[in-house]
């Protein structure tokens, strides 16, 4: 029995569905999904209704245009395929058409936002094809991966378009921002035309007064020569914090290229270098220098400890790891010692870990290279997968703003409320 509506009133709607009994659990679990999504069908069908016009005359962007009678279409719903007639518009000199349902119901690429979100939140975490397993598997529901990559790409390119103009707002915290650190770091990814090349991920955390972090915002972008549209990103979410928290303190941590340091030299009022990338430079001294594996072992966690808390210690361990190299060694070994001597005269000034540590700001730049490894590696270095810019792309948008506390909703919130265009 197929469901129907049997009573209608101003407000709502009833509807019947019959579901049969099953041999079995599963089987019965099965029937039960097929019925509800007929159910979930129509009752999508008649909420679209209420978003067409009566089909009068009608006013777009300073034009008249008038319907053309009504035409049927296929759109996509959570709950399978539904064909609605609405009404189609066009001016009186022809050209492009109009449909109020679509643009009132807020249709992405004929998928209703419900299903578009679903399935872009579906695609921000997963290939296509387990994406169709996913839906199949979870909800009775056959979709296509062509189809499945056109909502996304609408969807990814929405984000993408209105990411200067949507402002999010950061979910309400429950202690005083007292630190803000920026960090950004590039890692590798497969390309379709010029093999491995460098994605970039970035982040912002919000840091209490005890140095806990309450709020984290990640941004990414695909392979780029000149970074410059993710350093735009970047550039836009550190002013929109500095509006919110104009007293904090902003350090920048990282451990990437000189371009990375300058870039955190005008947004920030400290520069940390990564404490445990230092610290393995360290390590690396240790072993040239010890046979015993004892005094190995006290040599660098003694060296770490005062690194980190005693001021002044990085000059004094750059002079020490420098002396070692009077000392007879293999070439392998004084290439190390002499590889920790430069990475700590070229970073002394970034090295005040006693004095950040003190004042419980960050000293490690871990949340970025997390950032490296859960918004980019996860999803786009899987086996097998090469990407085009436009793909990563549109990836990289979606998980930034899954993985934004609050940003997800917000976001589609927004579409409901202002609708989307896809012109810049």
């Amino acid at each position: 029995m197929d469901a129907k509506i049997i009573k209608r009133s101003a407000t709502s709607y009833v509807i019947e569905i019959e579901i049969p009994y099953g041999k079995s659990m599963p089987e019965s679990e099965e029937l039960i999904q097929q019925q509800l999504n007929k159910v979930g069908s129509v009752a999508t069908g008649e909420s679209l209704l209420q978003f067409d016009t009566d089909g009068s005359p009608i006013i777009v962007e300073g034009k008249k245009m008038t319907a053309k009678g009504k035409i049927a279409k296929t759109y996509q719903t959570p709950y399978g395929d539904i064909m609605i007639e609405r009404h189609f518009y066009q001016g009186s000199l022809g050209g492009r058409g109009y449909c109020p349902l679509e643009k009132n119901a807020r249709i992405i690429t004929a998928a209703t936002p419900k299903f578009a979100k679903t399935v872009s939140s579906r695609y921000a975490d997963m290939g296509g094809v387990r994406v169709q397993k996913d839906l199949e598997d979870n909800h009775g529901r056959k979709i296509s991966k062509s189809h499945i990559q056109k909502i996304c790409d609408v969807v990814g390119s929405i984000a993408s378009i209105k990411e200067d103009s949507w402002k999010y707002k950061i979910p309400s915290l429950e202690k005083e921002v007292k630190t803000v650190t920026v960090g950004l770091d590039g890692t590798c990814m497969l390309t379709v035309e010029d093999g491995y090349r460098q994605a970039m991920a970035g982040t912002i955390g919000l840091y209490d007064n005890e140095g806990k972090r309450l709020h984290t915002i990640y941004a990414a972008a695909a392979p780029e020569y000149g970074k410059q549209t993710f350093l735009n990103k970047m550039e836009e979410e550190i002013s929109r914090v500095k509006k919110l928290y104009p007293d904090s303190e902003y350090a920048g941590l990282a451990d990437g290229a000189k371009d990375n340091w300058s870039f955190l030299e005008r947004h920030t009022s400290v520069q940390i270098i990564d404490f445990y990338h230092a610290s393995e430079y360290i390590g690396n001294v240790g072993n040239a220098i010890f046979r015993d594996k004892n005094k190995k072992k006290e040599w660098i966690g003694k060296k770490c400890h005062e690194l980190k808390n005693e001021y002044g210690a990085a000059e004094k361990i750059c002079l020490e790891m420098n002396e070692f190299l009077t000392r007879r060694l293999s070439k392998e070994k004084k290439d190390k010692i002499e590889s920790a001597v430069t990475y700590f005269n070229n970073n002394l000034h970034r090295m005040d870990y006693a004095k950040s540590t003190e004042e419980n700001i960050p000293i490690g730049s871990g949340i970025t290279e997390a950032a490296c490894k859960v918004i980019v590696k996860q999803r786009l270095c899987c086996s097998g997968m090469k990407w085009k810019d436009e793909g990563a792309s549109v990836v990289l948008t979606l998980r930034s703003l899954n993985y934004s506390d609050g940003r997800w909703e917000q976001f589609w919130n927004k579409v409901d409320r202002y609708g989307f265009s896809l012109a810049a």
